[in-house]
């Protein structure tokens, strides 16, 4: 797969599209491979080759070894001498700690220049919400896990606080993966369900400005999310 594989189509009539900057390029790649990481198409202990992410995204290795660096940084993948970079696990003592910062961010989403909701912001959650219904009729663990990371997005774009999005999103994606090794143990249903009410609830406060709410609700959401996983960790092997 090339970059152009995943570009959106355009029209016919549409003016040529501009070439990525090398900044973009990185982002892009970056994105993919933590996706695929968090999606578990690399699943832990999987090894990423530098030539063979080359060949595929048609770049250098030297921006392979950048974007791979960047991942080393955030606990995604772990490069090791004489082996080469290996996806990591999550442990327990590190996905407590996670848990437990990510709760006190959630309530500075509503304190921290919160970014009022237009028509269309609310319009894009309540689609995410039809999304979840639709979904939950034939449920899909990948299905969830990507209504998720859009919603988590939705989130974030409420504060218009830089460094607390990057922190929230740096934590979101070291979790994100454990979501889906957890969901045999957790029940798919049951997670759509708690989920869809997380976002009716926020769509609900969002509606009529009451910010802090939204950041007192997500709280209780990844607390509640945080005690199901951990009920179930050691059913699914999350490394001790």
């Amino acid at each position: 797969m090339t970059l152009e594989t995943d570009a959106t189509p355009i029209a016919v009539t549409a003016a040529p599209t501009r070439p990525l900057s090398a900044r973009e390029r990185f982002e892009r790649i970056y994105r993919i491979l933590r996706d695929r990481i968090c999606l578990l198409d690399y699943a832990p202990g999987s090894h990423l080759s530098e030539e063979e992410l080359a060949q595929e995204f048609q770049i250098s290795r030297t921006p392979v070894r950048r974007v791979l660096a960047r991942l080393e940084s955030e606990g995604l993948v772990q490069s090791v001498h004489g082996v080469g970079t290996i996806v990591t696990d999550v442990d327990i003592e590190e996905l407590q700690q996670v848990y437990h910062l990510r709760l006190e961010l959630a309530l500075l989403v509503g304190k921290l220049s919160p970014i009022p909701r237009t028509a269309d912001d609310l319009d894009r959650i309540r689609a995410l919400i039809a999304r979840c219904d639709s979904d939950v009729l034939n449920p899909d663990q990948r299905a969830f896990l990507r209504l998720n990371m859009d919603f988590f997005y939705e989130l974030t774009a409420m504060t218009g606080n830089q460094p607390l999005r990057e922190i929230s999103e740096r934590l979101y994606f070291q979790v994100a993966r454990v979501v889906l090794k957890l969901m045999p143990q957790l029940g798919l249903v049951e997670e759509f369900t708690a989920f869809r009410r997380e976002m009716e609830e926020v769509l609900a406060a969002a509606e009529i400005g009451d910010w802090e709410s939204i950041g007192h609700i997500r709280r209780a959401h990844i607390s509640m999310s945080f005690r199901r996983m951990m009920r179930h960790a050691g059913e699914a092997n999350i490394a001790t």
